[in-house]
């Protein structure tokens, strides 16, 4: 049985993101938060292992289902044994990337299940596209798509800026016009921070919420995800998010 998984009866598009969504979120915490646990069960000793995220947003590593064929889709076979045969970045954004395929495989598995027309496939798609893969948040990819969205941004208030600045008008016009579209940029920025995604969950920030910047891959993270409270980041001098403190050098 898959754990926390709903009974049976008919599903809706957002029934099967939600559930997309708190296996994902289990997975990622997997290979960030909790990667030291993690690798200490991918025993390489042991017998071919799976890595499962449940809807209700826990994980296991476990043997495959006994059952044929299994309730859902089951995730990749064996990710213990390549554990010490490679480095663990590798080894982590590998079993991320079976992760990925292993969460579209469940979801459009439910999606042919509970007879999903083409426009609410196409829906469900789009709706999962629009978060990072696991492998992105990860690998670190998810970060540098967040630079570049909002580096692009920048350029396009920047190319604005010049465009309208360039027509006749008096010298002192001009320059506090250019004042005004500085603090305009300025809360443009600040507006496209706060769209930058958590480095954990992949989630898009609220302004309600407590976040907390790595201070070594400047990754953004919801305290929630890293476990932390705004009271005890006032005592931290330095933070290291989950990813760099879990950094090793195992060939």
């Amino acid at each position: 049985m898959d754990r926390g998984a709903r009974g049976g009866g008919s599903r809706t598009v957002e029934d099967v993101l939600i559930d997309f969504k708190a296996r994902r979120k289990a997975l990622i915490r997997a290979l960030t938060t909790d990667v030291e646990d993690f690798f200490q069960q991918c025993d390489p000793e042991k017998e071919n292992l799976c890595l499962y995220g449940f809807p209700n947003e826990e994980w296991e590593v476990n043997l495959p289902a006994e059952e044929v064929p299994p309730e859902i889709p089951e995730p990749a076979l064996g990710i213990n044994f390549a554990r010490d045969g490679m480095q663990e970045k590798d080894w982590l954004t590998l079993v991320a990337v079976h992760s990925d395929a292993w969460l579209l495989s469940v979801a459009f598995y439910f999606g042919a299940r509970f007879g999903f027309n083409k426009a609410d496939r196409n829906r469900l798609f789009n709706s999962i596209n629009d978060l990072p893969t696991i492998f992105e948040v990860v690998s670190g990819a998810a970060k540098n798509q967040g630079k570049d969205k909002a580096s692009n941004s920048r350029k396009s208030k920047s190319n604005s800026k010049q465009s309208k600045s360039s027509k006749a008008q008096p010298k002192e016009q001009v320059e506090e016009e250019e004042e005004n579209e500085d603090e305009v940029l300025d809360e443009g920025e600040e507006y496209e921070n706060g769209e930058t995604l958590c480095g954990i969950c992949g989630e898009k920030y609220a302004s309600d919420e407590f976040w907390i910047c790595c201070d070594l891959c400047e990754r953004w993270l919801h305290g929630k995800c890293v476990k932390i409270t705004p009271a005890r980041a006032e005592h931290i001098n330095v933070f290291k998010c989950p990813l760099c403190s879990n950094k090793r050098t195992r060939q």
